[in-house]
């Protein structure tokens, strides 16, 4: 599989001008790192918006699902640093979804990213992700790397920075994640959710994310 590992945490968010370069900065220099060296995380890549909103986007791939509720995990998210507390306050419009990773077809990641967001009809669950996986066909796209659906798990996808309490409709919504060569090449990938009379009125958002960098364990001795 183009993905490692059977679990997937995707964050999104925006953050004011004011912040922004702090907030890279400590991203950079120490969450990603921090968050890759977690017993079970495998690699993490972070992407900026090309035409998307939230602006900032980063993806954290696991050996099985059950690691993003593993007491690992846990303890990371109950022990944050000052830097995280800070930066963590600061996130606006925050996405967290806690998936598992159930298509993933083609070889390798490319450059660019475009990420459509479902929500799944009660009970239609098993005939969407049939339906996914035949448009979900990398060969038949110029320029399409790879491409892969991750399922959200409603009770663990909640905003770290939001009431838990509240509700929160999203909490079980799907990700159709394409790795692109080059962000010119997602647009006509796209359409084939934007564009499909049975999926058009389950999409969320969308949108078309540029490569920042990546991390994998072994970048850092893990």
């Amino acid at each position: 599989m183009p993905i490692a590992g059977k679990g997937m945490l995707l964050t999104s968010m925006n953050i004011d001008a004011e912040h922004e370069a702090e907030f890279n900065r400590w991203y950079d220099r120490e969450h990603l790192e921090e968050r890759v060296a977690i017993e079970g995380f495998l690699e993490a890549r972070r992407y900026v918006a090309h035409d998307a909103d939230p602006k900032y986007l980063s993806l954290y791939s696991t050996e099985t699902f059950e690691v993003l509720d593993s007491p690992a995990y846990r303890a990371a998210l109950a022990n944050q640093t000052a830097w995280s507390k800070a930066n963590i306050a600061r996130f606006k419009n925050m996405i967290r979804a806690v998936a598992r990773i159930t298509i993933s077809q083609g070889t390798g990641r490319g450059a660019a990213l475009g990420l459509v967001r479902l929500r799944p009809p009660s009970g239609g669950e098993d005939k969407l992700r049939v339906a996914l996986g035949e448009q979900l066909d990398p060969p038949q796209l110029d320029g399409i790397i790879s491409v892969h659906l991750i399922e959200s798990d409603p009770a663990l996808s909640k905003p770290i920075t939001d009431d838990p309490s509240a509700p929160n409709p999203g909490a079980g919504d799907w990700f159709v994640l394409i790795d692109a060569t080059d962000v010119g090449a997602l647009p006509a990938a796209m359409l084939r959710f934007s564009g499909n009379v049975a999926l058009k009125p389950l999409t969320i958002s969308s949108g078309i994310y540029r490569l920042m960098w990546d991390l994998a364990k072994s970048d850092i001795g893990g």
